[in-house]
C-alpha cells in the first residue's frame, strides 16, 4: 500500500473530493482524519472509511477559525500519533461571487476566509508537528483559475486560490529543507456538489465550460486524489513546490468549438445574450478546430470567451 502508516489531515473530507480522497487514501493504507464542518456528512465519510476496513476519526472543523485549526491538528495526533499529510482541500465557491465590481464584499470575505486563511491555519498548527517529526507533505488543493484570466469571472475564488498557489511555493521553499514538502494541485471544473449543484440549475453556463474543454467533460474526483496519493507518498520525496495542473487541457486551449455557445455580457447594466453558431470541423480528430469563422447571430462585440481575446480583436499587421 502507497500510504501504509501514514496519517492524513483532509478537510472538507464530508463531501465531494475531500469524500472520495479519504476513501481512496484509506484504501491505500493511510489513517485519516476526517476534518469537516458538518458533523453528520463527517460522521458519514468515517463510515465508508471504516465500512471498508479503513481507519478514520472525525473532526468537526471550521477552517477559518484559529481555534478550530489548532484543534484538527492536536486530535490527530492524539488519535494517531502523529500527521504524515495535510490535504488542504475545503473550499467554497459561492453563486454571487462574480466580478469584482458587482461582487459583494461579504462574499468576497467569506470565499477568502474558507479557501485562503484556512489553508495558512492548517499549515501554522500542521507544519510544527511535521518538523518536529522531521517528515511531511503538504497538498493544497488550488485551481487552473489560478494561472489564467476567465471571461466568465468569480473573482474572489480566483484571487483566493491564486493566493494558495503563491503560497504554497512560499512552504516550499521555506519548510523542504527541513523534510517538509509543498505542492498544489490545480483541477479544472470537477462533477462535486460545490459545482454541479448550480451548474445543473444553469444549462446555458454548464455547456460553456464543457465547451472550453477538448475533453468534452468535466473532470472527476477521483482523478484528482490519484495525483494527491503520489503526493503525499514516499514516491514524491523529490517533488516540491510544484503545482499539478489536471484540467482535461482547458488551459492550454486557445480556442473550443460548440454548436451554440450563449456567453452574458459581463456589462450587468446592458446585460445581452450572444448567440454564436460555430461550425464543426469534419474531422472527429479535431473536435476543438473549426472549419470557418463563427456566424454571428447578434452583433456585439465579440466576447473574450469565444474568441479568446480579452480586447475582443486581432491586433494590427506588422510588415
Amino acid at each position: 500500500m502507497r500510504l501504509e502508516g501514514k496519517v492524513a489531515i483532509i478537510t472538507g473530507a464530508g463531501s465531494g473530493m475531500g469524500r472520495v480522497a479519504a476513501q481512496m487514501f484509506a484504501a491505500e493504507g493511510a489513517r485519516v482524519v476526517v476534518a469537516e464542518y458538518d458533523e453528520k456528512a463527517g460522521a458519514e465519510t468515517v463510515d465508508l472509511v471504516t465500512g471498508s476496513g479503513g481507519e478514520a476519526s472525525f473532526v468537526r472543523t471550521d477552517v477559518s477559525q484559529e481555534t478550530d485549526a489548532k484543534a484538527m491538528v492536536d486530535h490527530a495526533v492524539a488519535a494517531f500519533g502523529r500527521v504524515d499529510v495535510l490535504y488542504n482541500n475545503a473550499g467554497v465557491m459561492p453563486e454571487p461571487d462574480h466580478s469584482v465590481i458587482d461582487t459583494e464584499v461579504a462574499v468576497w470575505d467569506q470565499v477568502m476566509a474558507v479557501n485562503l486563511r484556512g489553508v495558512f491555519l492548517g499549515c501554522k498548527y500542521a507544519i510544527p508537528q511535521m518538523l518536529e517529526q522531521g517528515s511531511g507533505s503538504v497538498i493544497n488543493i488550488s485551481s487552473f483559475v489560478a494561472l489564467l484570466g476567465c471571461s466568465v469571472p468569480q473573482d474572489a475564488y480566483t484571487a483566493s486560490k491564486g493566493a494558495v498557489l503563491s503560497l504554497t511555493r512560499s512552504l516550499a521553499v521555506q519548510f523542504g529543507p527541513r523534510g517538509v514538502r509543498s505542492n498544489a494541485i490545480c483541477p479544472g471544473p470537477i462533477e462535486t456538489p460545490l459545482l454541479m449543484d448550480w451548474l445543473l440549475k444553469d444549462e446555458a453556463a454548464k455547456q460553456l465550460r464543457l465547451a472550453r474543454n477538448p475533453t468534452g467533460r468535466f473532470g472527476k474526483p477521483e482523478e484528482i486524489v490519484n495525483a494527491a496519493i503520489y503526493l503525499a507518498s514516499d514516491e514524491s520525496r523529490w517533488t516540491n513546490g510544484a503545482h499539478f495542473v489536471i484540467d482535461g487541457g482547458i488551459s492550454v486551449n486557445y480556442f473550443c468549438a460548440s454548436r451554440i455557445v450563449l456567453i452574458r455580457s459581463m456589462v450587468r447594466t446592458s446585460e445581452s445574450i450572444v448567440f454564436w453558431t460555430i461550425p464543426r470541423m469534419k474531422s472527429a480528430a479535431n473536435p476543438c478546430m473549426v472549419a470557418s469563422r463563427p456566424k454571428v447571430r447578434r452583433l456585439p462585440p465579440p466576447s473574450g470567451a469565444i474568441s479568446n481575446r480579452p480586447c475582443g480583436r486581432a491586433g494590427p499587421a506588422i510588415v
